[in-house]
C-alpha cells in the first residue's frame, strides 16, 4: 500500500458536487427572464401594432365627428335662416293683402252703385221745357234706379228694414223717434214709419226710425187704475 495511489478524500467531494445534477423543478429559463423580453417571451421594448392601431384611431374617429357635428350645424343655421326669410315675407304679403282689402274692400259695391248714378244722370237731364209725358218718364227712371239699387242690395247682403203700422217696437232693429198718442194702435206699437234701416248680413247697418203709439191723456188714468179696481 503505497502512500501515493491514495485518493484525496476532498477531492472526491468536489467531484461529487460538479457532478450532481440540477433540480428538474426549478425552470431557470423562467426565473430570470432575458433583458428586452416580457414574462410571456415577448420583446417588451417595442408596442405592439394593434396598440398603435388603437390609439390612432381614436383621435381619427374624434375629428371625424366633430367634422361632421360643424356639418350638421351649418345646414340647421341655413335651414333657420331661411325659414325665417319665408315668414318675414309671408308676413309682409299678408299686412299688404289686409290693407289692400281694406281699401278696396267697396270696389264690388262702388262698381254697382255707378249703374244707379248713370240712371240718376239720364234723370236729371230729362227736358222739362216739353211738359208731354215728363211725369211719366220722371216716374219710370225712379223705378228703374231703385230696381238697380235694390239689385245691388242684393248682391251684397244688403237687408231692408221696413216695419209696418201695428207692429211692436224691436229695440234691436228700430228706433223711436217720440212717442204719439193713438187710439188705433196699441201702446209700445209702431203707429208711422218715418225712416226705413237695413242690415248688412246679421249686422245692423242703420235702424228703422219710427214713432211709437201711446195711451191717450185720457186713458192713462183709466188703465192705471183699472188693474187696481
Amino acid at each position: 500500500m503505497t502512500a501515493g495511489k491514495q485518493d484525496n478524500p476532498t477531492d472526491e467531494v468536489q467531484e461529487e458536487s460538479a457532478s450532481e445534477p440540477l433540480d428538474p423543478t426549478v425552470d431557470t429559463a423562467k426565473a430570470a427572464p432575458a433583458a428586452g423580453e416580457t414574462p410571456d417571451g415577448e420583446a417588451g421594448g417595442a408596442p405592439s401594432e394593434d396598440a398603435e392601431a388603437g390609439e390612432s384611431a381614436e383621435p381619427r374617429d374624434t375629428a371625424d365627428d366633430l367634422e361632421a357635428l360643424r356639418a350638421e350645424n351649418a345646414q340647421l343655421r341655413d335651414e333657420f335662416l331661411r325659414a325665417r326669410a319665408d315668414t318675414e315675407n309671408a308676413r309682409k304679403r299678408a299686412q299688404t293683402e289686409i290693407a289692400n282689402t281694406r281699401r278696396f274692400a267697396l270696389e264690388g259695391f262702388a262698381s254697382e252703385l255707378l249703374n244707379v248714378r248713370d240712371s240718376l244722370d239720364l234723370a236729371r237731364s230729362v227736358d222739362l221745357e216739353d211738359t208731354e209725358g215728363v211725369v211719366e218718364r220722371v216716374v219710370e227712371g225712379l223705378e228703374l234706379t231703385l230696381k238697380q239699387l235694390d239689385s245691388a242690395f242684393d248682391r251684397f247682403s244688403v237687408f231692408e228694414i221696413s216695419p209696418e203700422v201695428g207692429d211692436r217696437l224691436d229695440p234691436e232693429s228700430h228706433q223711436a223717434i217720440t212717442l204719439a198718442p193713438s187710439t188705433e194702435v196699441k201702446p209700445n206699437h209702431i203707429c208711422q214709419v218715418i225712416q226705413k234701416g237695413y242690415r248688412l248680413h246679421d249686422r245692423l247697418l242703420r235702424p228703422a226710425r219710427v214713432i211709437v203709439a201711446k195711451a191717450p191723456d185720457g186713458d192713462d188714468g183709466d188703465e192705471k187704475s183699472a188693474p187696481g179696481a
